[in-house]
């Protein structure tokens, strides 16, 4: 599921580029800090690990070349080792392909929680140091064996304020009840968080969703159908849907808050209440070429508050360490999904349970919307 976002990322930075937001040199760190590059292109080939480099695989992207002046660049200078991106994907079967390679090529993949944990339990990635990488900079609840917590965004509810400007959603089953709440609705293509999103409305308390009731999550999603107009693959899907007026509400990624609230002049809001937060994550490839130690130096590096209050301001992801919290303007905590007040009210992806069932769960749920 994160592979759409982080392309998603990437186009967010392309279009406050042209929008004259931001500078090209703030761009470039943006970018490098995102994908973890210091000065490759990013159209590059995959990058072979060489003596004092470090490889780090993303999902790619459309830009040009950038120094990451947050990551890449400090972790060299206080080490002596660059970092390379790779934007060709770090999905589950490449990793695999990597390591029963017997010589693979990447270091340290940018990953889903759920998806390294499931790796490494098959002896694909390293398990995380942390006598290197600081678990105390992770909010609690977010260290495991084999990833290490780095951001987070969340699935929240957006809808046409000037539909609804005397009494907004407030809730999920507010997102599925259309005679409160008229209008079509659009919802994410690739299933994490709708199953959340259809148990909530169906009565099924928060505390109480794991492990999921896909039948009852199912059944609701496949009744609700006809009042879906679109399943959205990317962020930028998922603002036109609403900023055309085709859907009245939708499910988006909190990324994309800030932009549509700004675009639409506040036609459009959105609520935290019943979101469903998702984090990302670092991760180790076995026997990686750079070694396991740089790698961890690397993943630690990264958990400086003032280099997370960066990728912040750029693209609205939360920060993985809490110490961040206090270095953002009081007036951002509106857009952070894990500001403490934003976060009380919503509900983490349970990980484990992703590792176990995403892939059937989401092959069900495809072929309902598709249907």
């Amino acid at each position: 599921m994160n592979g759409p976002f982080q392309r998603d990322q990437v186009e967010i930075l392309s279009e406050r580029l042209k929008r004259g937001q931001i500078s090209r040199r703030d761009f470039a760190t943006g970018l490098a800090l995102l994908l973890g590059t210091s000065a490759i292109g990013l159209r590059a080939t995959p990058a072979a690990a060489q003596s004092k480099d470090l490889v780090f695989v993303n999902w790619g992207g459309d830009a040009g070349p950038a120094y990451d002046a947050a990551y890449g660049k400090a972790f060299l200078e206080a080490t002596g080792i660059t970092v390379k991106q790779d934007g060709s994907g770090p999905t589950e079967g490449a990793i695999t392909a990597q390591v029963e390679s017997g010589k693979p090529s990447w270091d340290v993949v940018d990953a889903d929680p759920f998806s390294a944990e499931a790796l490494g339990k098959k002896g694909m990635m390293e398990p995380i140091d942390y006598t290197v990488v600081d678990k105390s900079k992770f909010r609690p609840g977010f260290g495991w064996e084999y990833s290490a917590s780095t951001y987070f965004y969340s699935y929240i509810i957006a809808y046409d304020a000037t539909k609804f400007k005397d009494s907004p959603p407030k809730s999920m089953a507010d997102f599925f009840d259309v005679e409160k709440f008229p209008g079509k609705r659009a919802m994410y293509k690739w299933g994490a968080g709708m199953w959340e999103a259809a148990l909530l409305a169906d009565g099924v308390p928060a505390d109480k969703l794991y492990p999921l009731d896909l039948k009852r999550a199912h059944d609701k999603i496949a009744a609700f159908k006809g009042n879906v107009v679109g399943y959205w693959g990317g962020g930028a899907e998922s603002q036109s849907l609403l900023l055309n007026g085709d859907c009245s509400m939708a499910i988006i990624w909190s990324t994309r808050a800030k932009l549509i609230e700004q675009d639409s002049g506040g036609d459009i809001g959105f609520v935290w209440n019943e979101g469903l937060i998702a984090p990302g994550a670092m991760a180790v490839v076995k026997n990686n070429p750079g070694g396991k130690d740089a790698a961890m130096q690397f993943i630690a590096s990264s958990q400086d508050p003032a280099k997370q209050v960066v990728m912040f301001e750029m693209l609205a992801q939360g920060p993985a360490n809490p110490a961040a919290d206090a270095l953002l303007p009081a007036a951002d905590a509106k857009y952070n999904p894990v500001a403490p007040e934003n976060f009380a009210v919503q509900i983490p992806l349970d990980m484990p349970w992703y590792e176990t069932n995403y892939g059937p769960a989401l092959d069900e749920f495809l072929k309902i919307i598709s249907a």
